[in-house]
C-alpha cells in the first residue's frame, strides 16, 4: 500500500500500531489515515474513536479482511470517509483517498 501511495503523490508514514501513530509527532499532520479494523490491542474502529473523542477529526479510510455491513453503517454514520474491504481495488482507494482530500464524505461509486 505504501509503495501505490506513494506513486500516486501521497507522502507516507507508516506505524506498526495505533499506539505508535497516537504518540508520534505526525498525529497533528496527518491529512488522511489509512487503517485497517482487524490490528492487535486498538482496533481501527477504536482508533477512530478515539481520535474523534480527542477532537482529531482526521479523514480516515478503514480497510478489513473481514466485512460487516453493520460495522459499515455505523462507521460511516460517525464520519470515516470509506469503509473498504480486501482485496483492495486499487482504483476505489485512491478515489477515496481523492474525497478525502476534498473533504466528500460520499461513498466512492464502486466499493
Amino acid at each position: 500500500m505504501r509503495r501505490l501511495l506513494k506513486s500516486h503523490g501521497y507522502p507516507v508514514a507508516v506505524f506498526p500500531s495505533a499506539a505508535r501513530f497516537l504518540a508520534s509527532t505526525q498525529l497533528l499532520s496527518t491529512a488522511c489515515l489509512v487503517a485497517d479494523i482487524h490490528m492487535p490491542v486498538m482496533t481501527g474502529v477504536d482508533l477512530y474513536r478515539h481520535l474523534l473523542a480527542t477532537g482529531h477529526a482526521i479523514p480516515t479510510i478503514l480497510i478489513t479482511g473481514y466485512p460487516d455491513d453493520g460495522v459499515r453503517q455505523r462507521m460511516l454514520d460517525l464520519g470515516v470517509n470509506c469503509y473498504l474491504h480486501k482485496p483492495l481495488d486499487e482504483a476505489v482507494l485512491i478515489e477515496c483517498l481523492h474525497r478525502a482530500f476534498a473533504g466528500d464524505n460520499t461513498p466512492p461509486s464502486v466499493a
